[in-house]
């Protein structure tokens, strides 16, 4: 009886080590890798509205346009920059972006300006909602700030 109990144990110990769970993450992370580099990004703008007043930002992977009420200004990029914006903007779920809903309302009544990020990938444009200025939807916040922080180090 106790030589079966050995046996037993020793089938059981082999068994259970021979049997590693094989970890998928891998496999998972593969699939994100493969859905981001299918969202090629190749540009993004930062579009702010009211009466009498537009400013739009635009990312391109080597320029950056400014047109505030007409006036153009085009500005070279590094390939740094532009990789910090562009990442931001692929993590986004572009086919939402639309349905993000925004945590303010002062564009309705010109207390704000009325603000959109379009985000141009694969040769089609997402709009987002509209958004007051300095407000994004929460989704949209890391993007917004990093298209305004550019702009702000410029002009200081």
């Amino acid at each position: 009886m106790n030589i079966q109990l050995i046996l037993f144990n020793i089938i059981l110990i082999t068994s259970a080590t021979s049997c590693v769970h094989k970890n998928n993450s891998d496999n998972s992370t593969t699939n994100i890798t493969n859905a981001v580099q299918q969202q090629k990004i190749e540009q993004i703008q930062l579009a702010e509205r009211t009466r009498g007043f537009s400013k739009s930002i635009v990312f391109t992977p080597s320029l950056k346009t400014t047109n505030t009420n007409e006036e153009i200004v085009n500005a070279k990029i590094s390939s740094a920059e532009w990789k910090a914006v562009s990442r931001l903007a692929e993590t986004l779920d572009l086919s939402k972006i639309s349905d993000l809903k925004s945590p303010t309302t002062g564009r309705h009544s010109d207390r704000a300006m009325a603000a959109s990020i379009i985000i141009t990938s694969n040769g089609k444009e997402y709009t987002s909602s509209s958004f007051d200025s300095g407000h994004p939807p929460k989704e949209l916040e890391a993007l917004y700030n990093a298209i305004n922080g550019a702009e702000k180090a410029k002009n200081q």
